[in-house]
């Protein structure tokens, strides 16, 4: 009988404390990425006593229980963090806001020596990968990081591809951008970049735009409390191999970034500059057929590059207190390429029936293309807390981009080629003037559900001039080409609304959201009093689903709807002279593309390293391809159009491993099938084309005493089929060299780019096209073995990120 009096006694003891409890939950992040984190200690104090304790989840959530009535607070902690203590009201609190641990900057180095950041992480619907891993990046661009990932391939004309394509969606810092990809990454130096995050399942929170998913660059950090400042330089030596071509390339660039955060202000700039030139050769065969008659004219001479950028950043933030946070940007910066193809032609026609050569003839070609852009743009955001469970965010944006060019086109007589046969010229501008607002608003629904909701305006106006001058012979005079030359509008006004639930179950994640939009374009020409408008409504919907098997495996699987817009250089129907060959020319009646992608996969962390294999589908409706077809007997004319439905099966993978303490292995890549069917030139001709195609990219680290690190790492893109034709294959390997001082402050670096050491295998590619009247195939050999050297200084160690602002929509037109 004692006993079980003892027993009551303590149960009754035990009822009394817990009573006199209630629970609190939280989640713990870090103050930089919002990361959540995981193993972090949260132990409840009641008069300076530790009471319970507890660690946090993998997703960052904990529950507690706090002694009610006497004064307590809460002590959080993480290593490489900041200890946090938050005290507590008397009353009873259920759920706090998160609680961001700040990263000790003291601490880093220990950590760099105890540890490695992994090269491949995983959050709830991303890949997360360190920037640092890619060296053969590290004095060039944002363009030069991504080429690194497994569904990422960059060819011989620059073209970067997502899962096979061009449309994808850039976002900076979570922002979007709506600049065609190639262009925005470019405009950003690969030292500011800390991750790449790649979203192939997007969600309806975030724009349509991008078919084959959202890569979201997050740029470099500072301290928390005062000043940083990183720099770098960098110096492309001369050319092994410039072709014999008039000019040398140079290489040459330079980037500085500054931050200053203190109290409730948080201040950032940066400068970057970087000329890039690049030189290169061609060789090409075209040949037409018409009325039994086969003009060919092939040609072989330099295609070079040259090509700068520079722009200044500034922003800032200010935290007015725990409910509001302002913040604001203006960026100015100038884009600049000019491309020069001299081409020696060997014309000849020949009587297909007979085998008669008729009329041989050789001419020079000189053709300079020219693109520059002045970039400006300023942005304002700000984001209120209504209550620890629900907010508001706003945001407007307003951008001006300078847009014009030149294209310079000489037809001389060889080998004398003082004399001129034809020289034409067709200078362009085309401003655009572009603002987008938006509001974002969350709301909890308890501890396990999130509602999100939002609205988004977009607008832009272009209006372009086209003017086609040819050259009076004999005269300082020219006439205009009204064929050629032309005026073009374009407004674009996009409404688009969405509803979006987050929840968690058990092991489960999940978000389920649908987009709306409502978009009209009007288009209007000099040559034409009738205005062309596209209205359309599209519903994008949405679905992740993310299980846990273990803490360690995760299986996946979604859905989402996209679209690729049309852009104003393919909606424009007047032809513009590329070079003496080729016209290129856009379609009024193009449509965007639209694309269904189903996916499915498996995650696994491994030790020091990581693998994920994802399964996709994609179905894609009026597909935009850039074909061919004659407009004379030695000119072809490149048009945008859609061409029917096509299919992509594919499967990305990628495994991250350390094979030794000191050397890590990194392989990547993805394969697919590729197919197209349906019709071209509106229904008159039939398309039907598919094959395989692969992608692999691969790193090899190896990190030696002394603070020395070698990298050689591989990017290969396979032969793939096109809509007319194919594209061969593309190899570009590169080796690094890097010293970094004890204290970690200082770096140098030696670069051996597109390594080919005479083997005539690197940095080139064949792009062919055919059709019942005509030929071409065009084999672009660019500069390989380019060597860089580079140092690099940084003043703080950091842990926080410095939201630039970036050129948007400015970027897509130029």
């Amino acid at each position: 009988m004692k006993k079980y009096s003892g027993l009551l006694l303590a149960l009754g003891f035990y009822i009394q404390a817990t009573a006199q409890q209630h629970p609190l939950s939280g989640i713990v992040a870090d103050s930089a990425t919002h990361a959540p984190l995981e193993a972090a200690s949260v132990i409840s104090y009641q008069n300076n006593q530790a009471g319970a304790a507890i660690a946090s989840q993998k997703d960052g959530r904990f529950t507690i229980r706090i002694p009610s009535g006497a004064p307590s607070f809460l002590q959080v902690s993480h290593k490489g963090y900041q200890t946090r203590k938050l005290e507590l009201p008397a009353s009873p609190v259920r759920n706090m806001d998160t609680i961001y641990l700040q990263p000790v900057a003291t601490s880093l180095e220990a950590i760099v020596v105890q540890g490695r950041k992994p090269p491949v992480s995983f959050k709830v619907d991303r890949q997360v990968y360190n920037a640092a891993q890619f060296g053969n990046a590290s004095s060039g661009t944002g363009a030069d990081l991504v080429r690194n990932l497994p569904s990422v391939s960059v060819n011989a004309l620059g073209t970067i591809s997502f899962r096979g394509s061009s449309s994808f969606l850039v976002l900076l810092n979570g922002k979007p951008t709506q600049g065609d990809p190639a262009t925005v990454l470019s405009q950003l130096p690969a030292a500011a970049i800390e991750n790449i995050e790649i979203i192939t399942s997007p969600s309806a929170a975030y724009d349509a735009d991008g078919k084959a998913g959202t890569i979201n660059i997050i740029t470099k950090t500072g301290v928390e409390d005062g000043w940083m400042l990183q720099s770098g330089v960098m110096y492309g030596m001369p050319p092994v191999n410039d072709f014999d071509n008039a000019h040398h390339p140079q290489r040459f660039g330079a980037d500085i970034s500054a931050g200053y955060r203190k109290n409730k202000w948080d201040i950032s700039g940066g400068l970057n500059y970087l000329r890039n030139d690049i030189a290169g050769y061609r060789e090409g065969d075209v040949y037409t057929i018409r009325d039994g008659i086969k003009t060919a004219f092939p040609s072989n001479g330099e295609r070079s590059f040259k090509r700068y950028n520079y722009g200044g950043r500034l922003a800032a933030s200010y935290q007015a207190d725990t409910r509001n946070l302002i913040s604001a940007g203006f960026y100015l910066g100038k884009k600049f390429q000019s491309r020069e193809a001299d081409l020696l032609y060997n014309n000849y026609r020949q009587d297909t029936r007979t085998g008669e050569v008729l009329a041989p003839f050789t001419y020079y070609n000189a053709n300079t293309q020219e693109k520059e852009g002045l970039f400006s743009l300023a942005n304002l955001d700000y984001t209120h807390k209504f209550s620890k469970t629900s907010s508001v965010a706003l945001g407007a944006l307003y951008e001006h981009a300078g847009l014009s060019g030149n294209t310079y086109n000489r037809n001389l007589y060889y080998p004398n080629t003082t004399d001129t046969i034809q020289f034409t010229h067709n200078p362009n501008s085309n401003p655009l003037n572009a603002f987008r607002v938006k509001a974002d608003y969350t709301q909890k629904l308890g501890t396990q559900l999130t509602l999100l909701g939002g609205y988004q305006f977009r607008y832009d106006l272009q209006d372009g001039n086209f003017t086609y001058y040819t050259k009076v012979q004999g005269t300082p005079d020219y006439t205009i080409d009204p064929e050629f030359t032309s005026r073009v509008k374009t407004r674009n006004r996009i409404h688009a609304g969405y509803l979006q639930l987050n929840g968690l179950a058990r092991k489960l994640n999940y978000n389920l959201g649908a987009r709306l939009e409502y978009s009209e374009r009007d288009l209007s020409f000099s040559k034409d009093q009738a205005q062309q408008q596209l209205t359309l409504n599209n519903f994008f919907p949405s679905a992740q689903f993310r299980y846990a098997l273990t803490d360690f495996s995760v299986l996946k699987a979604g859905y989402n709807r996209r679209i690729k817009r049309t852009n104003n250089y393919e909606l424009n129907p007047f032809p513009e002279r590329e070079h003496s060959e080729t016209l290129e020319q856009g379609d009024p009646r193009l449509l965007p593309e639209l694309t269904g992608t189903y996916e499915m996969g498996w995650e696994q962390k491994l030790g020091g390293g990581s693998f994920f294999l994802t399964l996709y589908h994609q179905r894609i409706q009026n597909p935009i391809q850039r074909v061919n077809k004659v407009y004379n007997d030695s000119i072809l004319n490149r048009v945008f159009t859609n061409a029917g439905k096509a299919f992509q099966t594919g499967m990305e993978t990628n495994l991250s491993v350390h094979l030794a303490p000191w050397w890590q292995c990194v392989l990547g890549g993805n394969v697919y099938k590729y197919k197209i069917a349906g019709e071209i030139f509106n229904g008159t001709i039939p398309v039907s084309n598919s094959s395989w195609v692969y992608t692999i990219n691969t790193s090899q680290q190896f990190t030696l005493p002394a603070n020395w690190l070698l990298q050689l790492s591989i990017n290969y893109l396979s032969e793939r089929i096109t809509a007319q034709g194919e594209d061969s294959r593309f190899l570009t390997p590169h080796f690094t060299a890097k010293k970094t001082t004890k204290d970690k402050r200082w770096y140098f670096q030696l670069q051996w780019l597109n390594i080919d050491a005479g083997m005539k295998e690197s940095n080139r590619q064949r792009i062919t096209t055919y059709g019942t009247d005509f030929y071409t195939t065009t084999n672009y050999i660019y500069e390989p073995d380019q060597f860089q050297l580079s140092v690099g200084f940084n003043l703080s160690r950091r842990n926080r990120k410095l939201n630039l602002p970036q050129s948007e929509m400015g970027e897509k037109e130029f």
